[in-house]
């Protein structure tokens, strides 16, 4: 077709999608021209604008390493992945965000054993949580992957200092549906610097903090599986989330022990404690593809402090 004008080069990229054998994939290519071009029509985008936006694109594929994932980064930050998790999960579900940071392949560890393989700063965390089915009955069997960032705001594979798997662990629920791990209490952390992420964020006088967090993924046949995050209430950006992720069903109340013995011997002084239920809804088991698969030859590099 010689195209003769604006609107019917948008008719003429929709009629060349009619070939697409793939009913979902056309159905999704029909209306992602659609929108995409009505959004280049209602800002009159300009020449050197789509310039600019093709490099920020190009940009986030090539900050995407083997340790660090700034498409998801990015995803989280204009609300899309929790816009996805809350359409294919419904309001008030323990399923949130997956984040940019989950590993597979973490060491498999005994029900209360601790996921600190590095000498790690922080106040120690028993952490106990509970995996249920809709009609609240245990889940035993559970898969459980769990994740967090240290005290200084860096994940494992951000950080050759801190041991390899370091702060992540898998779990099995037992006969109760429970599982168990001693942490230490995580903080919040900003977004790495130097990315389009915190350009972006910083375009638009945001920060690039997210709350304090413990992610797990947890699987079984016969569930859905469900990426979550545990937040704690009393992060200062627990309602600004760079991320948007926190939920008010997911949202911890630590509670901190100064004079009692901590259920590990070896644990003296202050500890914290934190129980948390996760209700998973029959479906399908199946593992997402791991946002990072390695491990940072350098420390990734974060502001203390984000305008």
């Amino acid at each position: 077709m010689i195209i003769e004008n604006e609107e019917q080069l948008t008719q003429a990229v929709l009629d060349e999608t009619r070939r697409t054998e793939d009913p979902r994939l056309k159905e999704i290519l029909q209306a992602l021209v659609k929108h995409l071009h009505a959004f280049a029509r209602e800002v009159r985008l300009t020449e050197q604008e789509f310039d600019q936006a093709i490099g920020l694109v190009a940009r986030l594929g090539q900050l995407t390493t083997a340790s660090h994932n700034e498409v998801r980064l990015m995803a989280g930050s204009l609300g899309l992945s929790a816009l996805v998790c809350l359409m294919n999960n419904g309001d008030g579900t323990t399923a949130n965000l997956l984040g940019p940071f989950w590993r597979a392949g973490a060491p498999m560890t005994p029900n209360g054993g601790s996921i600190v393989r590095s000498p790690t700063p922080g106040t120690p965390l028993f952490f106990t949580g509970h995996v249920v089915d809709r009609q609240g009955r245990p889940v035993a069997g559970a898969n459980v992957d769990v994740w967090h960032a240290s005290t200084v705001g860096l994940y494992e594979n951000q950080d050759p200092t801190q041991a390899d798997w370091n702060l992540r662990g898998r779990f099995v629920t037992d006969d109760s549906g429970v599982f168990a791990y001693r942490s230490i209490k995580p903080s919040g952390y900003p977004v790495p610097s130097n990315t389009v992420t915190e350009q972006l964020l910083f375009a638009q006088g945001r920060h690039g903090m997210r709350p304090a967090h413990l992610h797990s993924l947890i699987y079984k046949e016969g569930f859905k599986t469900q990426a979550s995050q545990v937040y704690s209430a009393d992060d200062p950006h627990l309602e600004s989330d760079a991320q948007f992720g926190p939920t008010r069903s997911l949202i911890g109340h630590y509670v901190l022990h100064e004079n009692e013995p901590a259920p590990d011997p070896q644990v003296t002084g202050p500890w914290y404690s934190l129980e948390h239920t996760f209700v998973l809804d029959a479906g399908e088991s199946r593992l997402p593809p791991p946002p990072v698969s390695g491990k940072a030859t350098e420390r990734v590099l974060v502001r203390s402090e984000h305008a």
